[in-house]
């Protein structure tokens, strides 16, 4: 019986990394959506409101980063934006995987080694997911002009 708990038990954290990886990208437009929404409630505006606006303010966020994302030129601008996104899953993987170590490791160190390590694997993870999210911008040197439009070089007039 108790090998079973101890199978589920790892099943179970599996399942929770698995998710964490997954959703980790979306850590700040959750917060954000929670932010709101608390606001929304403390404002007047109901439960169902309150979910109904801070959905919209989740949405709204992750739109915007796309939308910054496609707007922006500068590589460096691209970074940050991306990195507003990746700070807070990085601290949710810190304490995701802090809770996890503090139930199954005694000491102190290495919970906090391995709550660090965590943190930067989901920091990578989120990273490397929110570059496939972002839209393919035109190279430098691209014209803004369609390939038939152009001249073609050595053609007769």
């Amino acid at each position: 019986m108790i090998i079973l708990a101890i199978l589920l038990s790892l099943v179970g954290i599996a399942a929770l990394c698995w998710l964490l990886f997954n959703l980790a990208v979306f850590a700040l437009p959750f917060f954000a959506g929670v932010t709101i929404g608390i606001w929304a409630h403390s404002t007047g505006a109901g439960v169902p409101g309150a979910i109904l606006v801070g959905a919209i303010g989740a949405a709204v966020t992750f739109g915007l980063f796309q939308l910054l994302l496609l707007v922006a030129r500068p590589a460096w601008i691209k970074l940050l934006v991306v990195l507003a996104f990746v700070a807070p899953a990085a601290v949710a993987g810190y304490y995701a995987t802090f809770g996890i170590v503090k139930l199954t490791m005694p000491s102190e160190t290495w919970q906090l080694a391995f709550a660090i390590v965590g943190a930067v694997v989901v920091g990578i993870t989120a990273f490397m997911r929110l570059t496939m999210v972002a839209p393919p911008g035109r190279p430098e040197g691209a014209s803004r002009e369609p390939r038939e439009l152009r001249p073609k070089v050595g053609a007769a007039p």
